[in-house]
């Protein structure tokens, strides 16, 4: 499977394009790099797809096999048979888990964005699970706000219709504008992996309505102190100055307990930083770095 030329390429590299079937999903998971590579696995947001991740898994594919998977309900992975028990945390991680032993990995670096972020840290707390090397979780922590989970629900309960291309893109700039700078290329690839045809011709967005269901009937989901104590792995925490998720008194709350891992804020970005300027991919190598070095460590220690 292959996208048009001036979507799938950043800095002269296109990905592949692979469907997992996983129980009776088919997950659509967007590689970068070499299957020699360590692997590493980045999980967007929750009404996002693994394409946000562009620019950074192709830079970062020159060291690592990165893997971008599609939620389900999201991009070109299938919608749920059954919203209210499939569209959950644990569903997700669970999917997670086996994406993670069908591709034969033993261990995996994450790094999740918003939702993604919750991903690792449910799959780092499972008992009987131990396929996360380090974790790098992009501006959420074990609690959400009730005024941010207001703010998400109002533009992705009902999304609208859009009559072109075009004007899915300006609306994505704006309902996004927190992510802060990004290129046009940025944008305009969000506009083109976001959209979907109606019956009626027009575009929405690109994911099933009913995925907001874990926002309005899984609170117990969306607050997870007692599993963030029991992590032992590298981790570390990336946060928009300006966020209405990862506040300040939860970022300092993650960075005393549990894991204790180093915090580093973009401020200029609220929720969530894209991580695909320049700059932005080169603070995450180094991070990715030091979590290796912990990791080798913490390897070293066990032993």
């Amino acid at each position: 499977m292959h996208f048009p030329e001036a979507v799938s390429c950043v800095e002269g590299r296109a990905p592949n394009h692979r469907l997992v079937p996983i129980d009776c999903h088919e997950i659509h998971v967007t590689e970068w790099g070499e299957p020699s590579n360590p692997p590493l696995i980045m999980w967007h947001g929750l009404a996002r797809t693994g394409r946000d991740f562009d620019e950074l898994a192709a830079a970062l594919s020159q060291d690592w096999f990165v893997l971008c998977p599609d939620t389900i309900g999201r991009g070109l992975s299938t919608w749920a048979r059954e919203p209210a028990t499939q569209y959950t945390i644990t569903h997700y991680a669970d999917i997670a888990v086996q994406l993670i032993k069908s591709y034969g990995f033993q261990r995996v670096g994450w790094l999740g964005t918003s939702m993604g972020g919750l991903i690792g840290m449910r799959i780092a707390s499972m008992s009987g699970e131990n396929c996360l090397s380090w974790l790098i979780i992009n501006d959420i922590g074990p609690e959400i706000p009730t005024e941010a989970i207001e703010r998400i629900l109002s533009y992705s309960k009902t999304p609208p219709a859009f009559s072109s291309v075009s004007e899915l893109e300006q609306a994505l700039r704006t309902v996004y504008a927190p992510f802060g700078p990004a290129s046009d290329v940025f944008w305009r690839r969000m506009a083109f992996t976001s959209a979907r045809r109606l019956p009626d011709g027009t575009l929405t967005t690109h994911f099933d309505p009913a995925i907001v269901q874990m926002m309005e009937d899984n609170d117990a989901e969306l607050v997870s102190w007692d599993r963030w104590e029991t992590l032992s792995l590298p981790v570390h925490v990336l946060g928009g100055r300006t966020s209405d998720i990862l506040l300040p008194a939860i970022a300092e709350r993650m960075r005393t307990t549990g894991p204790r891992p180093k915090v580093t804020w973009w401020e200029d970005c609220g929720h969530a930083p894209t991580l695909s300027r320049t700059g932005d991919i080169q603070i995450v190598r180094d991070i990715i770095s030091a979590l290796e070095v912990q990791r080798e460590a913490l390897a070293t220690a066990e032993n």
